[in-house]
């Protein structure tokens, strides 16, 4: 009887661990999605607004959710205080502090942060233009990761039900 209890057990926390691992990979690609919205909320109002940048963050960040409105707001911040040379050096570095949390794959980080090199440019045709080459990217980068998501689910859900029958096997 406690050994089909300790099966029991076991079976239900590696398939647990595989669940963990498929939310996991959904969330990912909801952060993702909301990356861009975003972003797509920036173009947006420098757009029509012609407002400063400064002004434009702050306003997006009002609308957003965290961790979103704290990177956006401490970006604002340190945009108006001059803290670094120029807007690249702070929209990276405000990227790293308050994104760090997102746990973004490398490409997707190097991604955000090259969109911050032309956030800055004075020119709002080639600011609109390459806000929109990016956007066009993160959909793409979106699409990548929900092609393999429904395969990499039912993986996920595979080795955690055969983790847990090996282990079962092995310790009876």
């Amino acid at each position: 009887m406690e050994k089909l209890i300790g099966g029991i057990l076991i079976l239900t926390a590696t398939c647990g661990g595989g669940y963990v691992y498929c939310e996991d990979l959904k969330s990912y690609i909801a952060r993702l999605r909301y990356l861009r919205y975003t972003m797509s909320l920036i173009r947006g109002e420098i757009r029509y607004s012609h407002a400063p940048l400064t002004e434009v963050l702050s306003g997006v960040a009002g609308r957003i959710r965290e961790p979103y409105r704290q990177w956006l707001a401490g970006t604002a911040r340190a945009l108006s205080d001059r803290e670094e040379s120029s807007f690249s050096r702070i929209w990276n570095k405000c990227a790293d502090r308050y994104l760090k949390q997102l746990r973004l794959k490398e490409a997707h980080s190097i991604l955000l942060k090259e969109a911050g090199t032309f956030l800055g440019s004075l020119e709002a045709d080639t600011l609109d233009r390459t806000l929109q080459m990016y956007l066009n990217r993160i959909d793409l980068e979106i699409e990548k990761q929900r092609e393999g998501l429904s395969s990499r689910i039912r993986i996920g859900r595979c080795i955690g039900v055969m983790s847990g029958l090996f282990l079962i096997v092995i310790l009876i």
